[in-house]
C-alpha cells in the first residue's frame, strides 16, 4: 500500500493545483475509489477526467509520480501553460489525450521517452515551435492528433510505421509533406501552404506517368483490341465535342440574356445533393477593376487580395477566383463560400453585403479585426475591397457550426444526445473567444452572437466567427439579425455594447443546454426571460422586452 499511498499523495496535489473546486477526492478512501481514477493491484493505472472544469498550470513533480499510469485523458479542460518535464517519466504510458486545452510552448522532445505510445492526442491547444522530430522514436504510435495549434517550420521526416490516425491541419507550417505521410488523406494536411501528395505537387515536381504495359512484364496488346480502342475513342472524342458545342450555345444565350446585370459569379456548378442555400458555387469574382479577367482592368491598376500578416501570402486573386468552391451559407453579413485552391488549401471566402464604407475606413476596420489573434476566434487571412465587391478570406473551419450540430437535419428524433463534456467544452471555447475581443478595448463587442457564428473545429473546439462585421455593414443588413439573441435595449444593431453580448451569449448557453431555438412569439409553452431574470412560465405570448423560449 506505500506506492498507492504515495501515488494518492501525488493526485491530491494534482487536485490542489487544477482542480481544488470540482474533484471531490477524499484521503479518507483509497484512491482507486476517486472519481477518474482506475486501479490495478496497488498501483493507480488511469486518470480520466475529460471536461471536468479543471483549470491552470500542472506544476512539476506531480504526473511523475504515477510510474504505472497507462492512460493519462485530461481533455476539454482549461489546463494552461507548457506540459510538465516529469511527465515524460511515465515510461508506461500508452494513451496521452489532452487535447482540447490551453497548453502552450513547444512540444518537448523528451516526448520520445514515453516509447509505449499507442495515442497521442494534443490537437487545439496553444503549442508553438517545430514538430520534434524526436516523435520517431515512438515506434509504437499509431495515432497522432496535432492540429489546431501554432506549429511552425516545416513537417518533420517522420518515419512512424504504425501510424494509422494522423493529422496536423490548421498550423502554421509550410513545405513539402515527406515521403512517409504522403499516403495519408488530404484531410490531414488543411488549411496550410503544404504540396506534395496528398495535396498539388510541389514545384518541380512531376506527377509520375503511368508505366507502359509492356514495361510491367505484361504481354502488348493485339491488333483487335487497339483497334476497339481506337474506335472506343472516337466515339468519346464526338460526344465530348457535341456536349461542349451545346454548352458553349447555352453559356452564349445565357449571356446575351444577363447583359444588362453585373456578373456575380466567376463561374456556377449545381450540385442536386446539395440542400437550397447550399451549392457548389464559386467564390464570386470581383466586377471592378479588381478582376483580372475584366475588360476593365487593362485600363486601370489592378487591386489585389491583402494579406493581414507580412509574409503570410500564399496565393493571389486569381487562384481564388480559380478555385473549386461551393456556397456553405447566407448570414447577416454575406454569403460565404468554402473554397479549395488548386494546390490544395482550404478557406473560407465570405462575400460582404451593404458594406458601404470608403476605403479608407474599411483598411482600418478589417486591419483591427485581422489583428485579433486568438484560439477560439476564426482567424481572418485576406481580405479584398473593390467598387463592387468586399471579400474577406478566413480559416476554413471543417465541422460547420454549433447552429447545425444542433438543429441541423441530422439531428433526427432518434439521435444521440450530444454529451455534456462536449456541451461544456464548447461554451467555455465560446466564452474566451468573446472575452477576448473585449479586452482589446473597452467599447469592442462582438455584436451578432449566435449558434450559427460558433464554428467547431476538430475535437469540438469553438471558435467564434464573423467578429467586428457588426460595424462595416449597413443598417439593412445588420437589422435582420435574429431577435431572440439580441438584447432587448439595443436598437441601433451596429452599436452594440458589451453588455448586450453577455445577454446574447446568456442565451446561446439556453440554446446549448435545450437544443431549443430562441423565439419572440410562439404558442407552445415556453420560459419568460426578461431583463431582470427568470419570470414563472406562462403560455400567454407578445410580453414586451421579454425572450420567449419554445419547450
Amino acid at each position: 500500500m506505500g506506492d498507492l499511498s504515495a501515488e494518492g499523495s501525488a493526485l491530491m496535489a494534482f487536485r490542489s493545483a487544477v482542480g481544488r473546486f470540482v474533484l471531490s477526492w477524499n484521503n479518507s478512501v483509497s484512491p482507486c475509489q476517486w472519481l477518474g481514477v482506475t486501479c490495478s493491484g496497488d498501483h493507480v493505472t488511469a486518470v480520466h477526467l475529460p471536461g471536468c472544469g479543471l483549470i491552470g498550470r500542472i506544476p512539476a513533480g506531480i504526473l511523475g509520480n504515477l510510474s504505472n499510469l497507462h492512460t493519462l485523458s485530461l481533455r476539454f479542460n482549461a489546463l494552461s501553460g507548457p506540459l510538465p518535464n516529469d511527465l515524460f517519466r511515465c515510461f508506461q504510458l500508452r494513451n496521452l489525450y489532452l487535447q482540447g486545452n490551453r497548453f502552450s510552448g513547444v512540444i518537448p522532445a523528451s516526448v520520445s521517452s514515453l516509447t509505449n505510445l499507442v495515442r497521442l492526442n494534443l490537437a487545439d491547444n496553444n503549442f508553438s515551435g517545430a514538430i520534434p522530430p524526436a516523435l520517431n522514436n515512438l515506434t509504437r504510435l499509431g495515432t497522432l492528433y496535432l492540429e489546431g495549434n501554432h506549429l511552425s517550420g516545416e513537417i518533420p521526416q517522420l518515419d512512424l510505421p504504425n501510424l494509422t490516425q494522423f493529422n496536423i491541419s490548421y498550423n502554421l507550417l509550410h513545405g513539402s509533406i515527406p515521403a512517409k505521410l504522403r499516403a495519408l488523406p488530404v484531410d490531414a494536411f488543411l488549411g496550410m501552404p503544404l504540396c506534395g501528395a496528398p495535396l498539388g505537387p510541389c514545384p518541380g515536381e512531376f506527377s509520375p506517368s503511368p508505366t507502359p504495359v509492356s514495361a510491367r512484364g505484361g504481354s502488348k496488346l493485339s491488333g483487335g483490341a487497339i483497334a476497339g480502342i481506337a474506335i472506343g475513342a472516337a466515339i468519346v472524342l464526338l460526344v465530348l465535342l457535341s456536349v461542349m458545342f451545346l454548352l458553349c450555345r447555352r453559356k452564349g444565350n445565357s449571356r446575351a440574356a444577363d447583359s444588362a446585370n453585373p456578373p456575380e459569379l466567376e463561374a456556377a456548378l449545381t450540385d442536386k445533393r446539395m440542400t437550397e442555400g447550399v451549392g457548389a458555387n464559386r467564390p464570386p469574382a470581383p466586377t471592378d477593376s479588381a478582376n483580372p479577367r475584366s475588360s476593365a482592368a487593362a485600363s486601370g491598376p489592378r487591386k489585389q487580395l491583402v494579406f493581414i500578416s507580412q509574409g503570410a501570402k500564399i496565393f493571389d486573386l486569381e487562384e481564388l477566383l480559380r478555385a473549386s468552391a461551393e456556397v456553405l451559407g447566407k448570414g447577416t453579413f454575406g454569403t460565404t463560400y468554402k473554397a479549395v485552391l488548386e494546390a490544395g488549401a482550404v478557406v473560407a471566402v465570405k462575400r460582404l453585403r451593404d458594406a458601404n464604407v470608403t476605403d479608407k475606413e474599411f483598411k482600418e476596420k478589417v486591419e483591427d479585426i485581422g489583428a485579433m489573434n486568438h484560439t477560439n476566434l476564426v482567424p481572418l487571412r485576406a481580405y479584398y475591397h473593390g467598387k463592387d465587391e468586399k471579400l474577406l478570406v478566413y480559416d476554413y473551419i471543417p465541422m460547420g457550426s454549433l447552429s447545425s450540430l444542433l438543429h441541423g437535419k441530422n439531428r433526427g428524433s432518434g439521435r444521440t444526445p450530444l454529451k455534456w463534456e462536449i456541451r461544456t467544452s464548447i461554451a467555455l471555447d465560446a466564452a474566451r473567444g468573446i472575452e477576448y475581443i473585449h479586452s482589446t478595448s473597452p467599447t469592442a463587442s462582438h455584436g451578432n452572437i449566435k449558434s450559427s457564428n460558433i464554428l467547431l473545429a476538430t475535437s469540438y473546439e469553438a471558435r467564434v466567427s464573423d467578429h467586428g462585421l457588426a460595424r462595416l455593414v449597413g443598417a439593412a443588413s445588420a437589422s435582420n439579425r435574429v431577435a431572440g439573441y439580441r438584447a432587448p435595449e439595443v436598437t441601433d444593431t451596429r452599436k452594440v455594447s458589451q453588455k448586450a453580448d453577455v445577454y446574447s451569449f446568456g442565451v446561446l448557453l439556453l440554446e446549448l443546454l435545450t437544443e431549443r431555438l430562441p423565439l419572440r412569439h410562439s404558442s407552445t409553452r415556453r420560459a419568460l426571460i426578461c431583463r431582470g431574470g427568470y419570470s414563472r412560465w406562462s403560455g400567454k405570448s407578445g410580453l414586451p422586452r421579454c425572450l420567449t423560449w419554445s419547450f
